[in-house]
C-alpha cells in the first residue's frame, strides 16, 4: 500500500518532467520557457494589455485563482472568463464550444496574454478559444497534460506540457508553474521574496 510519501516522490517527478515548446515545437529548457512566459507576461502589460485565463473544471479553478494571485499579488490586469452565468448563457446559445472564443473575441485586444489551461489539451471550448485569442492577435501560453501530441501543445507561443495522465498530477503541476511565473516576476529568490 502507498502512502504519502510515495504520493508526493510521484510528484515530485511529474514536476521534474515538465516540457517547454515555443511557437515552432522546438524543446526549451523549462527555465527557458519559464523567462519567455514572464516576458510575454511583462511585455503584455507594459504594453497596456491584460492576462486573459481560461480552462474548464479543476483547470477553470486554476484559471481563477491565477487571475485573482496575478492581480493582487503581481499588480497585473487580469481575468478569468468562467463566470457560471456566462458559461451556461453563451454553451446553451452558442453551444460549449464556443464559451470561451465569444468571450476572447469580445474582450481581448492586439498585445493581451491569453493563458489556456486543459489537462487534455484536447478540449473544444480551450482550442477555439485560443484560435478567438490569435484572432485578436493576442499572445498564448498553453499548459496541457495527458498525451504528448495533443493539440493545444502546438498552438502557444509557450507550450508547457506536463507528462502524466492523471488529474490530480497534472492540475497541481499546472497551478505550481504557474505560480512559479508569477512569484519569479515579482522578485522571488530563494533566499527569500525580494531578497
Amino acid at each position: 500500500m502507498s502512502g504519502i510519501a510515495d504520493y508526493f516522490r510521484s510528484l515530485s517527478k511529474v514536476v521534474a518532467g515538465i516540457a517547454a515548446t515555443d511557437g515552432q515545437g522546438y524543446e526549451l529548457p523549462l527555465q527557458s520557457g519559464v523567462d519567455k512566459a514572464i516576458d510575454l507576461t511583462r511585455g503584455s502589460v507594459n504594453g497596456g494589455g491584460k492576462l486573459m485565463f481560461i480552462g474548464n473544471g479543476g483547470s477553470a479553478g486554476i484559471a481563477s485563482h491565477l487571475a485573482i494571485d496575478f492581480t493582487k499579488n503581481g499588480r497585473l490586469p487580469a481575468l478569468a472568463f468562467n463566470d457560471g452565468a456566462a458559461l451556461t448563457c453563451l454553451g446553451n446559445d452558442l453551444g460549449f464550444d464556443q464559451v470561451f472564443a465569444h468571450q476572447v473575441s469580445a474582450h481581448g485586444r492586439d498585445g493581451d496574454l491569453l493563458v489556456a489551461i486543459s489537462s487534455s489539451g484536447r478540449s473544444p471550448d480551450i482550442l477555439k478559444g485560443v484560435e478567438a485569442g490569435r484572432s485578436r492577435r493576442a499572445s498564448v501560453v498553453t499548459l496541457s497534460g495527458f498525451q504528448p501530441d495533443n493539440p493545444l501543445r502546438r498552438l502557444g507561443d509557450i507550450n508547457f506540457y506536463v507528462p502524466n495522465g492523471e488529474y490530480g498530477f497534472v492540475e497541481i503541476t499546472h497551478l505550481a508553474l504557474c505560480h512559479a511565473i508569477l512569484d519569479l516576476a515579482t522578485g522571488w529568490t530563494a533566499e527569500g521574496r525580494n531578497s
